[in-house]
């Protein structure tokens, strides 16, 4: 590394080297923070120049943060914390309760619960307006992608203040429509003769039918798919048996729980903030609405 000590670091630059140290990819990393591809890429370039090191090694898989980036990241995320504050002493936003918090929930969370949520949170919060961040990943608080997180497991790091406020029950469901054509399946080793919807690249539904006794491969599903809304889309026309929330399926009458012998873990449900923006006036209100009526919602 340099000697000299008189660096003058421009903000973006460490900007850009926490998004791709967060994300592993420069596309994931210009995606987060709304910046260009080539953009993110050069901003890493400057700043490995500027420190004489190299941060990341491209592999085909992304970037592999080499032993230096990792020593630099808490030094980094200091000075990210550091930028924050100043921006909400001058933006004078902890003493408002009015303007925009942004949501990050996953899309079936997006979709089926919240609407109503805020449709009843608009009228008690008038002056708030919400941007809301439909994902099968877990937004990134830190780099402030969203305010507020209702996330299905519980974040782990330091500066996150995580409130575990329900839980998802789970179960087995099928159309009406499939079951006459196919039959109510009796047993779970039924489910080997029967369509079984699956998710594409998470494991979930293979881990818990392995903990049940009764192990699902991808090739036994007939259906794959990560995005939630057309999951039950596909559940919901006929397709096959997929696994959802129980309120989720009591939003349709057609929809019939099958299998109810089984005993699927609850999926919990997390509200997660920001440690140093929870005591922001508008952030709290939000969170506390949400912590309030998100368990008579599920």
């Amino acid at each position: 590394m340099r000697a000299d000590n008189d660096l003058g670091f421009d903000w973006r630059l460490v900007r850009a080297f926490l998004a791709a140290l967060d994300h592993g990819s420069l596309l994931k990393a210009a995606r987060a923070t709304g910046t260009s591809q080539p953009t993110l890429g050069r901003h890493i370039a400057e700043l490995e120049s500027q420190l004489g090191v190299m941060l990341f090694e491209r592999t085909g898989r992304g970037l592999q943060p080499t032993a230096m980036a990792e020593r630099l990241a808490d030094s980094a995320r200091a000075m990210e914390s550091g930028a924050q504050a100043l921006s909400r002493s001058v933006s004078g936003a902890s003493a408002q309760t009015a303007g925009s918090v942004r949501i990050s929930a996953s899309q079936a969370t997006a979709r089926q619960m919240l609407p109503s949520l805020l449709v009843r949170m608009r009228q008690e919060l008038p002056e708030i307006q919400v941007d809301l961040v439909s994902t099968s990943e877990n937004s990134n608080l830190l780099q402030r992608e969203a305010d507020i997180a209702i996330r299905m497991s519980q974040p782990t790091t330091a500066t996150l203040v995580a409130r575990r406020i329900g839980s998802f029950a789970l179960g087995a469901f099928a159309h009406s429509d499939y079951l006459r054509r196919r039959g109510t399946p009796r047993q779970t080793s039924d489910l080997y003769r029967h369509d079984v919807l699956g998710y594409d690249s998470i494991d979930t539904i293979i881990r818990m039918s392995a903990q049940l006794g009764t192990p699902l491969q991808r090739e036994h599903f007939c259906f794959r798919t990560d995005d939630m809304g057309a999951y039950w889309e596909a559940l919901r026309q006929g397709m096959g048996i997929g696994f959802v929330s129980e309120s989720l399926a009591r939003t349709d009458s057609a929809v019939v729980r099958v299998l109810p012998q089984l005993k699927i873990r609850s999926l919990p449900v997390w509200l997660a903030v920001h440690r140093g923006i929870r005591t922001d006036r508008r952030i709290r209100a939000v969170y506390d609405f949400l912590a309030r009526n998100i368990p008579a919602s599920i």
